[in-house]
């Protein structure tokens, strides 16, 4: 399957964080939820993927191009929401039109005008006037109305009720069916994720643990539910973290199919993205 980004060994370092040798894919097509907690390193990875940060090492392609080499050319292709962008309050949606008319080769004013009328955003309207869900929906229009290649999303639905959440959610789903589109999803609300992510890639502390089928981890992980005893007999190899409370044990285990033939415990439930963090995260090893 062709690859829109590539990314590979790619380190950053700061005074008190640093990206570790970073690397993962996203397929053509599909869309990647990026999660880990705040701080993780999901920004700071998308920061470089856009060059806003260029003092990185390692490798970063963008439709089979160096993403350093190409810079202008592969932006002209990319749609980009992030978590701290914003618009001067005082212009109007048609101020933003023009602008954008002027930047991108591609810009289409008329899916634009689509957009503002289907988001129920008046393009007169001045931004400051714009509630923040209104806010979030106005720079989805902009980032989608060039017909780009590759969406990057830093935090889309953060601070948004979940109505305007679901809005967002289809509108992301309608264009994966529509465009020739693909998307990185970056966001700590996993439930968005796992309603429409194919893929989930999890950094913690600026080194990805995982990088997988989204399918395949809410299929196949799971967590076993056991006493202190049940616990002790099983063999570290079947399982990956655990978490000891005052009742029970919480294990996570990569396939609950493989576990249930060789264990007799029966209590295995199925795992949320926000169960696998927290595991992953403050989860013990022995």
């Amino acid at each position: 399957m062709e690859n829109v980004l590539e990314i590979k060994n790619l380190c950053k370092k700061y005074d008190h964080f640093e990206l570790k040798n970073v690397s993962f894919s996203l397929p053509k097509g599909m869309i990647m939820g990026f999660i880990g907690e705040n701080g993780a390193g999901k920004t700071t990875t998308i920061k470089a993927i856009l060059n806003i940060i260029q003092s990185y090492s390692g490798e970063i392609k963008i439709f089979g191009f160096d993403n350093r080499a190409h810079d202008k050319e592969i932006k002209e292709e990319i749609g980009v929401v992030l978590d701290d962008m914003f618009f001067p309050e005082i212009l109007t949606p048609n101020d933003i039109n023009k602008a954008m008319e002027g930047i991108y080769k591609n810009w289409d004013t008329k899916m634009f005008h689509a957009y503002l009328k289907e988001f129920s955003l008046l393009p007169n309207k001045q931004i400051k006037t714009f509630s923040k869900g209104m806010r979030k929906k106005l720079e989805i229009a902009t980032s989608l109305s060039h017909h780009p290649k590759l969406l990057l999303l830093d935090e889309p639905t953060s601070g948004l009720d979940p109505v305007a959440r679901a809005e967002i959610i289809q509108i992301l789903q309608n264009i994966i069916e529509k465009e020739e589109c693909s998307i990185l999803f970056s966001s700590h609300i996993t439930a968005d994720l796992e309603q429409i992510a194919d893929y989930i890639t999890f950094i913690h502390n600026g080194e990805i643990i995982l990088s997988k089928a989204t399918n395949e981890l809410l299929d196949k992980y799971g967590i076993v539910k056991c006493s202190e005893k049940e616990f002790k007999e099983i063999d570290k190899k079947d399982y990956l973290k655990y978490k000891k409370s005052k009742y029970e044990y919480e294990v996570l285990v990569p396939n609950k199919k493989e576990f249930k033939t060789k264990y007799t415990i029966s209590v295995i439930d199925k795992i949320t993205l926000d169960d696998l963090m927290v595991l992953m995260i403050k989860g013990e090893e022995e």
